[in-house]
């Protein structure tokens, strides 16, 4: 199932007080939960997910002093997942220096009234990670805010999920043998000369350093680009060609890591 996104415009949300730090690639992603109460009702009215993340939102900002909501993604019992501050950008809710390192993703539930994440809301978090890492270099793990910070954060049960692995429910376990099914090829082949640019390139980009290749993720694709695509393809006995076909594209998500 593809990202069900809404986006800051769709929800509503203030404009940041200054520039985001950028980000092109993390270890992955840190999972959090609201620290507070949660209202029940939230699981039949997505109208007060929305509510919900816009306060989150203006506590951040006011209450904080932040210059925006400080989670890369926001994750609501309906399998909707809210733009926050987005994939490329650094966080601010992980902790002092622990921002660069991961992602930061909220599932809305809480200390008290909803507590127990229901199927859905683990479903949008783990379709938070694929864009992250599809969009982002999220590497590969999923933590739980905890770890790494002294907080009860993300709470007993979305924690014990955490720990198991962060399984899909009714599905795989993220970074087990399988791989998430990779984006759609982007219809035209990424190779250099002359030199290319576009999203197309910056996701490859993105996933082959998720992989571990040393690739600066800038949407050129250039030489050095082209060197990591012939590495990659002699390392899964491709054609070696140096251009990122449909082949190469879908082995990119699909071959294991060696």
């Amino acid at each position: 199932m593809a990202i069900d996104l809404v986006t800051r415009r769709e929800w509503g949300a203030r404009p940041p007080r200054g520039s985001y730090g950028r980000l092109t690639s993390t270890k992955g992603v840190k999972v959090h939960y609201t620290g507070g109460r949660v209202n029940p009702d939230i699981v039949d009215d997505h109208a007060k997910c929305v509510a919900m993340v816009r306060s989150i939102q203006n506590f951040h900002m006011d209450g904080n002093g932040w210059m925006d909501i400080g989670y890369s993604m926001i994750a609501c019992p309906h399998r909707k997942v809210f733009e926050g501050r987005g994939p490329g950008r650094l966080p601010a809710a992980n902790g002092a220096g622990l921002n660069s390192a991961h992602y930061a993703v909220l599932g809305l539930v809480g200390n008290a009234g909803l507590v127990q994440p229901n199927d859905d809301l683990l479903n949008a978090i783990l379709d938070a990670v694929d864009h992250l890492r599809a969009k982002g270099g999220a590497g590969r793990e999923i933590k739980g805010h905890r770890d790494g910070y002294s907080t009860d954060c993300p709470g007993q049960a979305l924690y014990a999920w955490v720990r198991r692995g962060a399984p899909r429910p009714g599905g795989q376990t993220p970074g087990g043998p399988q791989e998430p099914s990779p984006p759609a090829f982007p219809g035209r082949v990424l190779k250099y000369p002359p030199l290319m640019e576009g999203e197309d390139v910056r996701t490859w980009q993105a996933k082959m350093k998720a992989r571990g290749w040393s690739l600066e993720v800038d949407g050129l694709y250039g030489e050095r680009s082209r060197e990591v695509c012939r590495a990659f393809q002699t390392e899964k006995s491709l054609p070696v060609t140096g251009a990122v076909d449909r082949a190469t594209w879908d082995a990119t998500w699909k071959a294991p890591v060696t």
